[in-house]
């Protein structure tokens, strides 16, 4: 669904000037009514408490905006910030470092830092120290910033921690029964909100929110769990979606008549047992019989009388079809449906395809008697078995055996393997049915073809899986992988796929979610 490839076309199908869903957009910001005061609350911490603060939420969550827009709206005569970033520099001699560099401190210890905060403040400077990534932090480099916050009696630097809610624990536990921080969570954006924050990341890349339906931004908002982070993945992922749909249902011109494999095979069988029968016909047969003379093997020609034929189990004579025409057998009205062999081309046992078994004692005018039929054996393709009757006359009717019951395998046969996908799709759909709401699992990619995602599935093995939703009125195969009971353990799951599977930026979504969807879809 999401790919590399897809970029490009992406980009022209839409005609955007970028990804408007890329995680970093120069010169974007959006900020929601409910940030605002989240923003209020920091500035006014920042003042009045002595605390270490602690922003936390979900990858995806806005923090690195929040963390942004609380330096630009500080006054940049009175505040220093400083930030720095945990990322790859989780210890704390790496956190300490890159302070003491921002200070223009020589030596990066905790007492050379405050000394020189306190430098700041005498000439009426407050310092910011702002944290991104902190859920990377590890102890040392925590207690160090606790050692910070605290500060001295003359002077301390405002702290903060922007951070996945793992940071909290770890702070808990260093701190013991003292207060040495406050923790402010983000929530997720509101359905209006989302839509807001689409209109304004597409507006930036030259299209409008009319890209969307009402349906669809309800679909993206429910999909994220309102989330910007995971936003951008689903709103990225319907639009190439949507791009896949449109050019799918261009008709293609055509560049020549292809005729269908099964066809194919089918007229190949009607020429071959066409070709056997009139090798078989011509002039092979008995002379004329007399009363009580034994018959001999004959064959029925083409172009004359239609003789009686009687079929086995019947209490009528029929009239048999055969002038100017070969009669159409089992085998060859098998390849003509398509139907009614095993998987490897062979007749199935009891099926129409045995050949009937046909007496006669009409012989062919003008044939020379006591010529036998050549053998059936050496013909390519099975034909009709005569045999001998006993004396009769004439006009005695012709008596054929059908095989037994072809009608009823003809009819059942092709109904296994249709039943045999729709149990495979109704045994994803009950996994998931199955889950607790709150599990996670990791969304790999969307497909419109159930074959592509069962090969897939096939290819990958393992705990991937696969469900059918509904988008846009037309039927979506979503593969997902594994079964995880928090959202950082599907965040860290992604992280050991395979390179190609991360190329299409899997993301972590609730069963809940699914399970939803699968409701919808029924």
């Amino acid at each position: 669904m999401t790919s590399l490839h897809a970029d490009e076309a992406f980009l022209g199908h839409y005609q955007l000037s970028h990804d408007p869903f890329a995680p970093r957009v120069p010169g974007f910001k959006f900020f929601p009514a409910q940030r605002k005061p989240v923003l209020g609350q920091l500035h006014h911490l920042a003042r009045y408490s002595q605390l270490l603060l602690v922003v936390t939420g979900p990858l995806g969550s806005g923090k690195t905006l929040l963390r942004q827009a609380l330096v630009a709206s500080t006054n940049k005569q009175s505040v220093q910030s400083v930030v720095v970033s945990a990322r790859g520099a989780g210890d704390a001699a790496g956190v300490l470092r890159q302070v003491a560099q921002a200070l223009d401190v020589a030596n990066a210890e905790p007492n050379a830092i405050l000394k020189q905060v306190v430098q700041l403040g005498l000439t009426g400077q407050e310092v910011y120290l702002l944290v991104d990534d902190a859920e990377q932090l590890d102890e040392s480099a925590l207690e160090a910033l606790l050692a910070l916050a605290a500060g001295t009696p003359e002077g301390r630097p405002h702290v903060f921690l922007f951070g996945e809610s793992s940071l909290i624990a770890d702070l808990e536990q260093i701190s013991g029964e003292q207060e040495l921080f406050h923790v402010i969570e983000l929530q997720p954006y509101e359905e209006e909100e989302t839509r807001e924050y689409l209109a304004q990341r597409l507006e930036g890349a030259g299209a409008g929110i009319e890209l969307f339906t009402a349906n669809q931004i309800s679909d993206i908002h429910e999909s994220s769990d309102g989330w910007p982070g995971n936003i951008n993945q689903v709103a990225r992922d319907a639009m190439i979606e949507a791009m896949i749909a449109s050019r799918s249902a261009v008709k293609r011109p055509k560049m020549g008549f292809t005729m269908p494999k099964k066809h194919v095979l089918a007229i190949s069988a009607v020429v071959v047992v066409a070709v056997a029968a009139a090798w078989l016909i011509p002039g092979r047969s008995k002379a004329p019989t007399t009363a009580g003379a034994p018959t001999e093997q004959a064959q029925l020609p083409l172009g004359k009388p239609t003789p009686n034929v009687e079929f086995a189990n019947s209490g009528q004579p029929t009239n048999l079809p055969m002038v100017g025409q070969p009669v159409m057998r089992g085998p060859l009205a098998e390849e003509a449906g398509g139907i009614s062999e095993g998987d490897d081309g062979v007749p199935v046992e009891g099926s129409s395809a045995t050949p009937p078994t046909v007496t006669t004692t009409a012989p062919p005018a003008g044939v020379p008697a006591g010529k036998p039929a050549p053998a059936p054996a050496a013909t390519p393709t099975p034909a009709p078995t005569v045999a001998t009757a006993k004396p009769a006359p004439v006009t005695k009717p012709v008596t054929a055996a059908p095989a037994a019951k072809p009608a009823p395998t003809a009819a059942a046969k092709p109904a296994e393997k249709p039943a045999t996908v729709a149990k495979a799709g109704a045994a994803g759909s009950g996994w998931y049915a199955s889950q607790p709401t709150g599990n996670f699992v990791v969304q790999i990619l969307g497909t419109s073809s159930e074959a592509n995602a069962q090969a897939f599935v096939k290819e990958q093995g393992g705990e991937y899986r696969y469900f059918k939703k509904v988008l846009n009125g037309k039927p979506l195969y979503v593969i997902t992988y594994g079964n995880f009971a928090s959202r950082a353990a599907a965040d860290s799951a992604i992280k050991t796929l395979p390179a190609k599977v991360q190329a299409g930026k899997p993301w972590p979504r609730t069963v809940a979610s699914v399970q939803q969807e699968l409701a919808t879809a029924r």
